[in-house]
């Protein structure tokens, strides 16, 4: 196939399977198929069909943006993908309204170039493929984790790379710049289908690594996490694993809270969300290939529950 038409071998098996490619004049099926030299074959592309999301005026910041992909700093409450319970207000609706028909069409249907996401409720940089080349070039960089992504978080006590606790638990080990790396497996929470868990067997291999920027105490830290792969929620997960669960998480910081006594304790007890930010995101460029970075502060929330840890 030529390089331009930007079809998959999961695309091109499916339009096997429609009865979309024909040689010599016959329809074939097989996707196992070997074709000979000489052989001729024409594959019927149909255009992209419409969505039935629909497009809202929601504002959107876009911090880069060129004929192949843009680069979005989402905030937190955002849903990514309309889903059953939240149908509208996405990010999806917003890209639908910014970008209008400049979108993605890879696997037949019209849509705005997701490929990757980040929770609701964490906030920070993402990026979108507005053609199909930067489509499959940037999820082929997801797959093979080449993209680099690192984030902001606001923990409930320090990691100590001395801590005999830390150093006991499997699947956890030390650099000596005093970087934590967490290499323990992902999957399914065996009884709260919702959420995810750290299993011994099973589920998919998961890498964080973890490196304290500034601590309070013994009390709370602000970190960074830098994903060596992307699992669901695998930075919440692994820091709780850890015994390091985030600040304001509903679903993995079992409702812990820090001391009255401790400065910033009453922030970040009242802290609605976990206190999670999608910081840095790198990327070669999937047309240009040039390689790109962007950075995002730390939005307002989480930088007022900073500043109160920080008084003394």
């Amino acid at each position: 196939m030529p390089e331009e038409a930007h079809l998959s071998r999961t695309r091109l098996a499916r339009l096997l399977a429609e009865g979309a490619v024909s040689r010599d004049g016959t329809v074939v099926h097989d996707p196992k198929g070997r074709a000979a030299q000489g052989e001729v074959y024409e594959v019927m592309v149909k255009d992209a069909a419409d969505t039935h999301m629909r497009p809202e005026d929601i504002p959107l910041a876009v911090v880069y943006e060129d004929p192949d992909v843009a680069v979005i700093d989402k905030p937190a409450g955002m849903v990514v993908h309309p889903a059953p319970g939240t149908p509208s207000g996405t990010l999806v609706n917003a890209l639908l309204h910014h970008f209008g028909g400049d979108l993605s069409g890879v696997g037949g249907a019209r849509r705005p170039g997701i490929v990757h996401r980040i929770d609701k409720d964490t906030s920070g940089m993402l990026v979108v493929a507005k053609s199909d080349a930067a489509h499959h070039g940037l999820a082929a960089q997801f797959a093979t984790h080449a993209v680099e992504r690192s984030y902001l978080a606001l923990c409930h006590g320090a990691p100590d790379p001395g801590s005999p606790r830390l150093r006991g638990l499997t699947g956890v080990s030390f650099e000596v710049d005093g970087t934590v790396t967490i290499d323990a497996r992902i999957g399914r929470h065996r009884t709260d289908r919702k959420k995810q868990a750290v299993l011994q067997h099973g589920g998919r291999r998961a890498v964080t690594q973890i490196q304290a920027i500034e601590t309070f105490g013994d009390h709370a830290a602000l970190v960074r996490c830098r994903l060596k792969t992307g699992r669901t929620h695998q930075i919440r997960v692994h820091m709780a694993h850890i015994g390091h669960a985030l600040i304001g998480d509903p679903d993995y910081g079992r409702r812990r809270q820090l001391s009255k006594a401790v400065p910033g304790a009453a922030a970040a007890n009242s802290f609605g969300r976990q206190a999670l930010h999608a910081a840095t995101l790198g990327f070669v460029h999937p047309v240009s290939n040039q390689f790109m970075r962007f950075e995002s502060p730390l939005p307002g929330d989480i930088a007022q529950v900073l500043d109160a840890l920080q008084e003394t």
